[in-house]
């Protein structure tokens, strides 16, 4: 496959229409005049695409209240376009009117510090004191940070939670010289966006190289270039051959300033990008739920349900899932959530084997390798009755034979579909 289509794309958007709950199963369920109710906290590419959907496959017969302490979501899938300046942070955000107006989502600008479990439902504690009650409540909370000693992010961004941070590093590296260093870490698998690192890698080296070289050194905590690894150790020791130096299996220890500290040794830079190993959303230890590894949200993948927490959903980044943590796999997986969620309402099973042999999630995504040309990965996942989880479909697992400014072009039209399926 060499370009993403949008009826190619549309076939990589979740679950099939055919195996999806539709209104009228809530209709011959719903008998009460009070509507069922969904607290989704956090509005990403998992929150938004389930408060749409929840919403749009139930004929807007479900109540969906978003909680989110921001007015508009900054998408991380193509802010490394930002960091290089190709486009604007207005070109990844994402108000939330749009899923209001258009169907009828309730956002609330808040934080939540609580959810009880009752007889009577599900009671959501706020941050300004106000309570939330409903049936379900879904998490959707991106990813957290482990510590890093003597870190401080306002001089060493890691600008892998989009927003102010990715204009932080935007900014540094407009003020780089020619002849400067750029340091970098690669957080330990699983982590948001496989190919993402390496993707700022290559960005960054093609900056430093159109302003006449300078070094970047990528320290990656992993033993090699987990995901395209061809296609990206080619670009480090071809086209920025002269420019960047990758280092496995690192182990950081401390940062003080612009320096950084490894198993490997102190590596000093003129801008320091330290992205961090990755874990669930605060909130998921903060309740206390169980995690898979200390680190992710432990869930059924049949709904995304928490295995310890009936009621409770963990979709997006912060699922422990083996699936790959994107925003196109958010967005699949929100689906299946939605999906899930109509048909416990309607007292339908969601573990049936018709839906359970259909049931798939997708992921896409494309990465710059430098100022106009670009590469793509996919891959897809099938429910594996036998073990109970979601397995790679072998076929499905694909990437580009070379970077090329077709794939660069073809980029922009995925993302394009994506935020709209999304936030539109």
């Amino acid at each position: 496959m060499n370009k993403f289509k949008r009826r190619d794309f549309i076939k990589l958007m979740g679950i099939s229409t055919a195996s999806v709950a539709t209104p009228s199963i809530l209709k011959a369920a719903t008998g009460s005049n009070v509507a069922p109710r969904v607290v989704v906290v956090g509005s990403g590419f998992a929150g938004s695409t389930v408060a749409k959907y929840l919403r749009l496959w139930s004929g807007n017969m479900i109540d969906v209240t978003v909680v989110d302490p921001k007015s508009s979501h900054v998408s991380c899938v193509m802010s490394n376009l930002v960091v290089n300046g190709k486009l604007n942070m207005s070109d990844i955000t994402f108000d939330h009117s749009l899923l209001s107006d258009k169907y009828g989502v309730k956002f609330i600008k808040s934080t939540v510090i609580e959810i009880y479990s009752g007889l009577g439902g599900k009671t959501v504690s706020l941050a300004d004191g106000s309570t939330l009650t409903c049936d379900f409540v879904v998490l959707a909370p991106g990813i957290a940070f482990d510590n890093v000693t003597g870190w401080d992010q306002n001089i060493a961004p890691h600008a892998w939670i989009a927003g102010p941070q990715t204009e932080l590093l935007r900014d540094q590296l407009i003020d780089i010289k020619a002849g400067e260093t750029f340091v970098m870490t690669v957080p330990k698998a699983p982590y948001r966006c496989p190919p993402g690192p390496y993707e700022r890698a290559c960005v960054v080296a093609d900056i430093m190289k159109r302003k006449g070289g300078g070094k970047v050194v990528v320290l990656d905590m992993n033993s090699k270039i987990i995901v395209e690894e061809h296609m990206f150790s080619t670009a480090f020791s071809g086209i920025y051959g002269d420019i960047v130096e990758y280092i496995p299996n690192v182990e950081v220890d401390s940062v003080n300033g612009l320096t950084i500290n490894t198993s490997k040794g102190s590596f000093s830079a003129d801008v320091l990008n330290v992205i961090p190993t990755h874990k669930a959303g605060k909130i998921i230890s903060q309740l206390g739920y169980a995690t898979v590894a200390g680190r992710w949200a432990d869930v059924d993948p049949i709904s995304y349900e928490l295995r310890n927490e009936a009621g409770v959903f963990v979709i997006g980044d912060s699922s422990g899932t083996n699936q790959p943590k994107s925003g196109h796999m958010a967005n699949s997986q929100a689906k299946v959530c939605a999906d899930s969620i109509i048909r416990m309402i309607a007292n339908q099973p969601i573990d049936d084997l018709e839906r359970l042999s259909n049931l798939t999630t997708n992921s896409a995504c494309y990465s710059p390798i430098t100022y106009e040309t670009a590469t793509w990965l996919t891959a897809g996942f099938f429910y594996d009755q036998n073990e109970k989880k979601m397995k790679a479909v072998k076929a499905s697992l694909g990437q580009a034979e070379k970077h090329s400014v077709d794939h660069y072009k073809d980029m922009f039209s995925w993302s394009q579909n994506l935020f709209e399926n999304t936030f539109m």
